[in-house]
């Protein structure tokens, strides 16, 4: 079978499974990446002819490249369900990447905002115009329901409801996440300030817009994050974006008590294991602070 058909059947697969369009199409440029290396380095074309070797060579190329190991190791996640799906069709007989390992990954240590830096940047937008109040909103969103930025983007109002909302996450999976009274209240504030500013026109179906009353870009909510963080002294070395709210929300959870099964159906992960990286942002003492809580002999 031709690589160009077996990409073609593979990403037509991944449409019926109701796989996002972004995704569908990141994993075709991946796996055209492939197909280029395969007919330049091997003159391979059809999926038949790749043996493990190949696919081990392709990594070792990326790997020369200084390619972070992360990236590599998810390019061959996604040849990996590639080559699944080329197998169970009856395509190939063999899969050239059963037993082709991951790179080895360096731990990074992901610095998180302190709940101090949270409540500067929360207070930072404290005025009564209807883009403070917005701004606001959107970061009591992040820091409250450590929802994705592309949920938040996308959220609509009739999503949200009194005690929770209801978040169309990955692959269209949907799941539920709590709101507290601090979020109620600023959300009841925007979407009040939301319907002044615009007089009873309507904008978009969505819940966050701008104030032409279009969809928020995911650059428009990193841009004023970032030139927020500066105004108040946040940590230089904090990675001012959503994610690392989205990874405050996790280690604070964990801080507070929340177990890692719950935390991972909030955050809708796939599996448990993804969720446990948020576990290395917990240091040693705040470890130890909680093990003596919950300590078996303390508690009979």
């Amino acid at each position: 079978m031709h690589f160009s058909d077996a990409i073609t059947e593979y990403c037509f697969d991944c449409k019926v499974r109701k796989l996002s369009p972004k995704s569908i199409s990141n994993y075709q440029k991946q796996l055209k990446y492939l197909q280029r290396y395969m007919e330049q380095e091997f003159q391979i074309k059809n999926v038949e002819d790749v043996r493990s070797f190949h696919i081990k060579s392709f990594l070792s190329m990326m790997d020369d490249k200084e390619r972070k190991a992360r990236y590599i190791n998810d390019l061959l996640k996604v040849f990996k369900t590639f080559f699944n799906y080329l197998k169970k069709e009856g395509h190939i007989k063999e899969r050239p990447t059963a037993n082709v390992k991951n790179m080895k990954q360096p731990k990074v240590k992901i610095i998180t905002f302190t709940e101090a830096e949270i409540r500067k940047l929360l207070n930072h937008f404290s005025g009564r115009t209807f883009l403070s109040i917005r701004n606001r909103a959107i970061l009591a969103m992040f820091f409250d329901t450590g929802m994705r930025l592309t949920e938040v983007t996308t959220l609509c109002p009739h999503q949200v409801r009194e005690d929770h909302i209801i978040v169309h996450g990955k692959g269209n999976k949907e799941r539920l996440v709590p709101v507290s009274p601090y979020l109620a209240k600023t959300l009841m504030q925007y979407q009040l300030a939301r319907e002044s500013y615009f007089e009873g026109k309507l904008p978009e179906k969505y819940l966050f817009v701008s104030h032409r009353g279009k969809r928020l870009t995911q650059e428009g909510i990193t841009k004023f994050m970032k030139k927020a963080a500066q105004e108040t002294g946040v940590n230089c070395n904090i990675r001012i974006s959503p994610h690392t709210c989205r990874h405050t929300f996790a280690h604070l959870q964990l801080k507070n008590g929340l177990d890692l099964y719950s935390l991972s159906r909030l955050m809708g992960h796939e599996n448990v294991s993804i969720t446990q990286r948020y576990l290395e942002g917990i240091r040693d003492d705040q470890v130890l602070k909680k093990a003596q809580k919950t300590g078996v002999l303390s508690n009979l």
